[in-house]
């Protein structure tokens, strides 16, 4: 399985440029979309319900300080099969063009993120999971 940096690295690759929000945004979406689609996830890491929306602490962790990203050197698009490049490119086709802003907005607005912040005031600091299946539960009822 290819990692959350191979993922980053592709998103880069594709989009070019972004803000650090934007990047791990489409990297959320990448993986909920590979659950519904492909029945699997793009990578192993975890995705946290952070104040700003979801965030992949490995990620985080490299562009920390970093407005805007240029290149992932941590990752190697070239892990990624077919099907992983195909459902990543559908991700940036649909939520590419949108800012950094309304992407966060809309992750706000959305279940997963919801719950797994319940409890959790506004604004404050978590590191609860947005787990796996509660990406595929909440995308796969938007196809309905």
């Amino acid at each position: 399985m290819a990692s959350v940096h191979d993922v980053a690295a592709y998103v880069l690759e594709k989009a070019g440029p972004m803000t650090a929000m934007k990047l791990q945004k489409l990297v959320y979406y990448s993986q909920a979309w590979s659950l519904v689609w492909d029945s699997r996830p793009l990578f192993p890491e975890r995705i946290e319900a952070w104040a700003n929306g979801p965030v992949v602490r490995e990620l985080y962790n490299k562009h920390r300080g970093q407005f805007e990203v240029s290149a992932w050197p941590d990752g190697d698009s070239s892990r990624l099969d077919a099907t992983a490049r195909e459902t990543i490119d559908a991700v940036l086709g649909f939520y590419g063009p949108k800012s950094p802003q309304w992407l966060s907005d809309l992750t706000h607005l959305e279940d997963p993120w919801r719950q797994a912040r319940r409890g959790t005031p506004d604004g404050e600091a978590s590191c609860a999971e947005i787990t796996p299946a509660m990406l595929a539960e909440y995308y796969e009822g938007l196809q309905a």
